[in-house]
């Protein structure tokens, strides 16, 4: 079995819907079964930020489907709740992003393992932190709470535990 972390988020309407029903698609398909689940977050946006807040999460999962077929679950489920991709970082109903898998590295057309930018971004550290503070982010052989201190102090403070799924 493989393990693989995933980044949620939602802004649009009923945020904590999205999330519930992005993880329960996850744990229907036969070969994925959601393991951890982190604290949900508020978060400002990131990017465009003439947008609602958003609720951000990571779920940590063991699955037998290797990365690309992963993707296409995640991208089914994104479509299946009526993400449409209309402006960069733009409001969405949910937004999947695999970030680990295993401890590989992949850089294909459509997938990018690590995500390259997590270690950028508090909304994803943070609730990532939760649940893997151990591990190594291959691309910069530091660990997640590593990243995490090195984050600035006032983007991570401003993240607001909303609560539990």
């Amino acid at each position: 079995m493989n393990t693989a972390y995933i980044a949620l988020g939602s802004n649009i309407a009923e945020r904590e819907d999205f999330l519930k029903s992005a993880i329960d698609m996850l744990e229907e398909h036969s070969e994925i079964q959601v393991t951890e689940k982190s604290s949900v977050y508020e978060t400002a946006p990131v990017g465009y930020t003439d947008q609602s807040d958003f609720l951000n999460m990571v779920v940590e999962v063991t699955t037998s489907l290797q990365p690309l077929q992963m993707l296409d679950h995640c991208q089914s489920i994104e479509a299946e709740l009526g993400r449409e991709r209309l402006v960069k970082w733009g409001p969405r109903t949910i937004d999947l992003d695999i970030l680990l898998y295993n401890h590989e590295n992949m850089e294909a057309e459509r997938l990018v393992i690590p995500h390259p930018h997590m270690h950028e971004r508090a909304f994803v550290m943070v609730p990532l932190a939760e649940l893997a503070p151990e591990v190594i982010l291959p691309q910069i052989n530091l660990s997640v709470e590593e990243i995490l201190r090195g984050l600035p102090a006032e983007e991570v403070e401003s993240m607001r535990i909303w609560g539990k799924i």
